[in-house]
């Protein structure tokens, strides 16, 4: 650590620091610099840093710093290093997102070559290779700089390990030209994979000062940082970004595409057809150009023909295409992973703009690899706890917005939580002059049945109608467990009355509502598969013991609602939100079995239900001739127990069949 560089090797190494020139005409330099923080486009926070170095010592200080959704998420990180080729110490003390904290210290021992880590107290020793660096995760951006300017200096090696368990990969892409203050600024884009789980996009200028990156952040949600002087091409960046995605997209996933023949057989097949009826046993279903032609008792066997594939269902179940209700398309990993767990459509219930439009472009024009996706557009209002850069806070506006998300295909408007209650009937009112529906969170100040009057068609998450339904309020003792009070009366008549839509997206209170000591894997062992750099935040997720107690009652209370909902005769589609991604789903239709569905009840919650809801069941929903053939062949029978929809045998979308395992493998899952 204690050395001198001259005048050229410090070029070399510090290229990333600061221009030659610079260090020409000294030895000590201190960069400072700022980055606005976004989520989902709209500015929360900021992060701003100092980067002192001379000849002996390298040392980066952090503060970084968002509100998200009316919770702070603090970030102060110290990191040293001997020069930037040699990282020394990295300490994080805060939180990655709202329920990540982090209390991590690393420290390099060159000498026996081994990092050690503390993390909450434990810590941990890992080796160092030839080029191993310091950081942990997507946050603070300076030390996505930093990583980059290694890079560099290291001669821009295939891999970088970063313990724990990461393995980071860099690689160039086009340069991009914007236009700031008048003048032409050349930046140089790079994709970095393995940082987070997927890839994400960044940007340096000629003295290699990170000008933006594109990413996501602990909970899955987009998130953007960008150096204050370049906020106002914050949306060229998010372009730029959706680019690169489907690119990574289509190389990620090409070796994954099935060259399916224009005609399928799928012989031997016990056949669940999702309307209802009994399975049909030794079935053979025959698919042509995308499309179910026949049916019929597997007989003898046409002869083989060069555009016939056959597929062998002896011993296995042929059911529709599942759906997930409640998705948020966050990367475009997620299209081989819902495709792996027989998901073939999914409803993304509120995105980027420009990001989900693009992507589901991608998936319709073949460009890609995943479900159809349908768009439920994303609205919402000014307030301590707005979501994205969406926002209504006018009639005028609202109005514009409906009308935005239509000319795109929009199929639904979702509405979000601060959304003014004034407005709410001008978004319904407009959203059903279109043809469209709304569906969404209950806004701050309403309640579900005010929602439903004013014109929902659906509502989002198990919660707003438990807490109606049983008055639970925030900080007061949970109530007793009744629904036979007037009030209760009144608001599932009011249901009946409107035919209110709940997609109740019960597995994410479970997985954050479940006390932090009981291991995740005692109820969703798809724990186990996911790819390393998701798996330690999902792991963290979880009830505090001070609070255990309470939101352990809160779940079961939404449990008791969800089965009261299913009692009423009340419909019910299956949704996840951000959960374990891919086994969640699953584990919904688990569920439900819970709540006192049978397994046939589940099974349709996630095909036909969904398909009738968004008026697409002429199309899709259920295995008959002249639909989508959206197949998913299981190797056991869900309706002797509904945990055999998770042994995905082969995935049929469209008629073209996938091999789960390769998906999984794909975007860093173990099959």
């Amino acid at each position: 650590m204690q050395r001198a560089f001259s005048r050229s090797l410090a070029c070399v190494i510090l290229l990333a620091l600061m221009p030659c020139a610079v260090l020409a005409q000294s030895s000590a330099h201190t960069e400072q610099g700022s980055f606005v923080l976004h989520k989902f486009a709209r500015p929360i926070g900021k992060e701003t840093y100092t980067l002192s170095t001379d000849s002996a010592h390298l040392d980066l200080r952090s503060d970084f710093l968002f509100n998200d959704r009316g919770t702070d998420v603090p970030l102060k990180t110290q990191f040293t290093a001997a020069d930037i080729r040699h990282p020394l110490t990295l300490k994080s003390e805060g939180k990655a997102a709202r329920g990540a904290p982090m209390h991590d210290q690393f420290t390099l021992d060159p000498n026996n070559a081994r990092v050690t880590l503390l993390r909450d107290g434990k810590a941990s020793d890992y080796p160092v290779g030839e080029h191993t660096f310091l950081i942990d995760g997507y946050s603070p951006v300076a030390m996505q700089q930093m990583l980059l300017r290694y890079w560099m200096a290291k001669g821009r090696p295939a891999h970088i390990s970063a313990p724990p368990e990461q393995d980071i990969h860099i690689q160039s892409v086009d340069d991009l030209d914007v236009q700031l203050g008048g003048k032409r600024v050349k930046l140089h884009g790079y994709v970095i994979s393995g940082l987070v789980w997927g890839s994400e996009t960044a940007w340096l200028d000629d003295d290699q000062r990170l000008a933006a990156v594109v990413t996501t952040d602990a909970e899955f949600d987009h998130f953007e940082a960008v150096r204050d002087t370049f906020e106002p091409v914050l949306d060229t960046f998010i372009q730029r970004a959706v680019a690169n995605n489907l690119d990574a997209l289509a190389q990620l996933t090409s070796k994954d595409a099935h060259a399916s023949a224009k005609k399928l057989l799928i012989t031997h097949v016990t056949l669940i057809d999702g309307a209802g009826g009994p399975p049909q046993r030794d079935r053979s279903v025959y698919v042509e150009n995308g499309r179910i032609v026949r049916i019929e008792a597997t007989g003898e066997l046409p002869k083989a023909a060069s555009d016939l594939e056959v597929l062998d269902g002896s011993g296995k179940y042929l059911i529709p295409g599942l759906w997930d209700m409640h998705a948020h398309y966050e990367q475009v990993e997620w299209g081989p992973i819902y495709l792996a767990s027989g998901v073939t459509t999914v409803r993304d219930c509120g995105n980027e703009f420009s990001y989900i439009t693009a992507v589901r472009d991608a998936l319709q024009s073949g460009r890609g690899i995943g479900p159809r996706l349908l768009i439920a557009g994303l609205v919402d209002g000014t307030g301590p706890i707005t979501l994205g850069a969406v926002i209504a806070d006018t009639p005028e506006q609202a109005r514009e917005i409906v009308h935005r998300y239509k000319d795109i295909g929009a199929l639904q408007i979702k509405v979000y939580s601060s959304v003014k209650p004034e407005l709410v009937p001008i978004i319904t009112e407009e959203a059903h002059k279109l043809g469209m529906t709304v569906t969404g969170h209950v806004p701050s100040g309403m309640t579900s049945a005010e929602v439903v009057k004013d014109g929902f068609d659906s509502i989002n998450h198990i919660q707003y109608i438990a807490r109606d339904l049983l008055h639970i309020e925030r900080g007061k003792p949970m109530p007793p467990l009744d629904f036979e009070t007037p009030s209760a009366k009144e608001q599932l008549a009011l249901f009946k009355q409107h035919h209110t839509v709940f997609d109740d997206t019960t597995v994410i209170y479970e997985l954050a509502m479940h006390p932090q000591g009981t291991p995740i894997r005692a109820f969703e062992p798809g724990i186990d598969h996911v790819a390393k750099p998701l798996a330690q935040g999902l792991n963290e997720m979880g009830a505090p013991a001070e609070q255990s107690e309470r939101l352990t009652k809160y779940y079961q209370d939404m449990l008791a609602t969800l089965r009261e909902l299913h009692r009423q005769g009340l419909t019910l589609m299956a949704g996840t939100d951000q959960s374990v991604p891919g086994y969640s789903l699953h584990r919904e239709l688990e569920l439900y079995v819970q709540a006192g569905f049978t397994p046939y009840e589940a099974l349709q919650a996630a095909t036909s239900v969904p398909a009738h809801v968004m008026g697409l069941d002429k199309d899709t929903g259920t295995l008959q001739v002249g639909k989508r053939a959206d197949m998913v062949l299981l190797s056991g029978d869900p309706l002797s127990d509904i945990r055999n929809t998770r042994q995905v045998f082969k995935t049929i979308a469209s008629g073209v069949v996938y091999d789960p395992a390769p998906l999984w493998e794909s975007v860093g899952f173990t099959p």
